[in-house]
């Protein structure tokens, strides 16, 4: 699909837009709590007084009382860090609702007048008893990261990909990474939506914001992650706006997206969120040519990757209600994407590819129902469920043999550069998720969360059409079942527990030699149970109202996904359906402190400690012929860790932050399996993973500058990763050792927005010094690139 046919389907969608007339409803009181400065506030507690009504405002601040008698009524508002607050309001039977804005005044009386800018907007995700920090996206909305790239300034993470645009990525976050981190949109996990839908592709603007959590991860967000869970959470209010914007730089890249959405007076709503991504990719990188004649290798040159071009298209549109008595939300819809890479490198650069490549595209339709006050006071209930019908494939059909210059030598006879294939397949897999609150008075509230996932492959080869190996099933199916309690003792203090039942059925066909003569294949079909109990808890204490203090443990497991079992030939991944799973003590601790002086400076100080002790940890490594990935388990795994985070802010003239994390990560296991002898990487640190990260920013502000409304920023991100070992530090001579050396990685930005944010305009430029950046296996990324992106922003809330 070209960039112009998919922009006239985005427009076409949204002139499919409809109003509906306003229908009438019972008597509503429905407001916003906020702080003077307009940042709205999550969970104060709203109370009407002499009444059994009250209610806990949402993540965006908002609140409801619905079905109130007419009369005149005294609102008591409270919130951690805000002086009550009480408001008496009257409920007359001649207007149907009640409207109200409330702003809260912060007992920090020093912090009046300053914020730490970036951070202010998401304090409340930030109050919570969970090692967590929450990214605000609304202000990279005028940057061309995506959400993967805008995580990796975050402490304790690392987005590790192995190459440009579209490249295979992953998440690390304290030394967990992969599939052991979990990843939702809106609390739904993203485990089956393709890959045309993945974090790596997914525009900033899409989020309102991001939320990651290190370690333990609240029930709600129902899954098996070890060890941390990103939630991106999408702008859910009410309202009529459209976000468009489009970027274009180096190496032929261009990205759009359009975000639109509208809300009649009735609650009718229609969203729509489209992006597409394309890119040559073709970057420099340092790489040896080999000659293809002699077999040997040129000394290192600097040469452009030439088969990297990737392209993805993907179209959201949901429809439904919102603000009914029986529906908060009731959203049907589809997801709709398309995607196709060129294949470049195997597992490690020594394999250079010229024809081969990959695509996929998702087909998925959506549904989702939130409802508060189900039936009775405080009974909340969310339900989700998806299905995606898409397809993979990787297409493997011409003989040759690349190197690095682009030159070829073709083989006689059929064949492929790493393994002829048109094997196409589709992992028909699903997810349907519950989630309850019920909350008893102010203090007490029960949680239920059931996460259920199906997976069912089939798959076919045209080139092999009789193989018997694609019609071998690969089933699998996993029900997450969590329960937890919260008490809110007061203001200062809150702890939460919890309970989680793992289960896992896996169906596959294992292959041997029944008769001992070559080539005799025959299966038999096995199926693998696996039921186990997780258990945690979580608290915060605040020492002061602007110290905070919070702990939390977890007993956790994480299940073997489809992919380490089956594999996924799309990706050089080769299965292992003998993994067992992982299991971590997760221990966690965190203390988070805000100041200011002199009435215009601001400073905020988070620090967390971790501590896991992880067992059958499951981790990837070279295949023996190193041109695949396999996933195996490690016995016995400890992380220690530290992670800190420090801003300061001027006025809102200027803001800088520093983030550092050490990971200590080493291998316990003292015995390998049939050994009697201690293991020579006993103790090692384990290899490919950064141990040592961090970054810096800095931003500079410019009001009214032109014109009042118009505004300037000047800002510069550093990334430093610092050297690791790429394989055991045991192995090879102290001369022979393979290590990725440290690497610093320089961002600039300028971004002018005019009409106080409706027009805007960003240039970048990403690793201004041209450093040589590696990842996963030693793969480079791109070199020095430029960007512009021009965006457009209109909204109308809707009230």
């Amino acid at each position: 699909m070209t960039t112009h046919k998919f922009l006239f389907f985005i427009l076409f969608l949204l002139s499919t837009f409809l109003s509906f007339s306003q229908q009438k409803q019972g008597l509503t009181i429905f407001g916003q709590v906020a702080e003077k400065s307009g940042q709205t506030i999550p969970y104060a507690t709203i109370v009407v007084e002499k009444t059994d009504l009250s209610v806990i405002s949402d993540d965006n601040g908002n609140f409801v009382f619905k079905n109130v008698k007419p009369g005149k009524y005294t609102l008591k508002i409270s919130a951690i860090g805000f002086s009550n607050f009480k408001k008496h309001i009257e409920v007359s039977p001649n207007n149907n609702n009640v409207n109200l804005s409330i702003k809260l005044e912060n007992e920090l009386n020093e912090l009046e007048s300053v914020s730490v800018i970036g951070r202010s907007a998401v304090n409340k995700i930030n109050k919570q008893a969970y090692n967590v920090t929450a990214v605000d996206a609304k202000k990279l909305h005028n940057s061309t990261l995506d959400l993967a790239h805008a995580l990796d300034r975050v402490s304790g993470v690392r987005f590790r990909e192995a190459g440009g645009v579209g490249s295979r990525s992953e998440l690390s976050i304290n030394g967990f990474s992969g599939n052991q981190i979990k990843i939702f949109i809106d609390g739904v996990p993203m485990d089956n939506f393709g890959s045309s839908f993945q974090i790596n592709n997914i525009p900033i603007n899409l989020a309102d914001r991001v939320e990651v959590y290190k370690g333990v991860v609240p029930i709600w967000l129902g899954g098996d992650a070890l060890g941390g869970a990103v939630n991106i959470v999408t702008n859910s209010k009410p309202r009529t706006y459209v976000d468009a914007s489009y970027s274009f730089g180096s190496f032929n890249t261009f990205k759009t997206a359009v975000n639109a959405g509208y809300t009649s007076k009735s609650g009718f709503t229609t969203e729509i969120n489209a992006f597409q991504n394309y890119s040559d990719n073709n970057y420099w990188v340092n790489a040896e040519g080999q000659n293809l004649e002699t077999g040997k290798y040129y000394p290192e040159k600097r040469v452009r990757r030439f088969h990297d071009n990737y392209h993805n298209e993907t179209v959201i549109f949901n429809i439904g209600i919102t603000g009914k008595k029986y529906a908060d939300k009731l959203m049907v819809g589809f997801t709709a994407g398309q995607n196709k890479a060129d294949i470049q490198t195997g597992a490690r650069m020594a394999a250079v590819f010229g024809e081969r490549y990959r695509r996929g595209n998702t087909l998925m339709p959506t549904l989702k129902y939130q409802v508060k006050d189900l039936f009775t006071k405080g009974l909340n209930v969310d339900v989700t469920g998806n299905f995606n019908f898409g397809y993979e494939q990787t297409v493997d059909t011409v003989n040759r043999r690349y190197n690095w210059f682009g030159q070829y030598t073709t083989n006689d006879g059929p064949g492929g550069e790493a393994g002829r294939s048109l094997y196409k397949f589709k992992n028909n897999n699903g997810v349907a998720t519950f989630n309850a609150t019920y909350a008893i008075g102010q203090h007490h509230s029960f949680m239920l969360n059931n996460t259920f996932n199906t997976f069912d492959r089939k798959g076919s080869d045209e080139l092999y059409p009789e193989s018997v190996t694609y019609q071998q099933p690969q089933k699998t199916q996993k029900n997450i079942l969590a329960a937890g309690y919260k008490f809110d003792y007061n203001e200062k203090w809150s702890t939460s527990v919890f309970f989680k039942d793992y289960n896992l059925k896996s169906t596959y066909m294992f292959s041997y030699n029944p008769s001992g003569n070559w080539g005799d294949v025959a299966y038999r079909k096995l199926t693998d149970n696996l039921s186990v109990l997780g258990y945690g808890a979580a608290s915060s204490y605040y020492l002061k109202q602007n110290l905070q203090l919070k702990a939390s443990y977890e007993k956790s497991y994480r299940l073997p996904t489809p992919t380490e079992i089956f594999g996924d030939p799309n990706e050089n991944i080769q299965g292992n359906t003998e993994l067992d799973p992982e299991s971590s003590n997760n221990f966690n601790l965190g203390l988070s402190y805000q100041t200011s002086f002199n009435a215009v400076n601001a400073l905020s100080f988070d620090i967390n400690g971790i501590y896991r002790n992880t067992t059958g940890f499951i981790r990837t490594e070279l295949n023996n012929n190193q041109n695949k990935y396999v996933t195996t388990n490690q016995d016995n795994v400890r992380t220690q860790g530290i992670d800190g985070e420090i801003r300061y802010s001027y006025k809102k003239r200027f803001t800088s932050g520093l983030n550092m994390t050490y990971q200590n990560i080493r291998n316990r296991t003292e015995f390998q399996p049939e050994q009697n002898y201690v293991s020579y990487i006993y103790k090692d640190r384990l290899p490919n993973i950064p141990y040592l990260f961090g970054n810096l920013d800095a931003t500079l502000f410019f009001n009214d500058v032109f014109k009042k409304g118009n505004n300037l920023s000047a800002g510069y991100n550093l990334l430093y990763v610092h050297s690791y070992y790429l394989y055991w530090p045991s192995s090879g001579t102290s001369s022979g050792k393979h290590d990725i050396p440290v690497q610093f990685k320089h961002d600039l930005n300028v971004v002018y927005t005019m009409a106080n944010g409706k027009y805007n305009v960003a240039l970048e430029c990403q690793n201004l010094m041209d450093n040589e950046l590696v990842d996963n296996f030693s793969l480079q990324k791109p070199s020095r690139a430029f960007y512009v992106k021009f965006r457009y922003f209109f909204n109308k809330s809707n009230k």
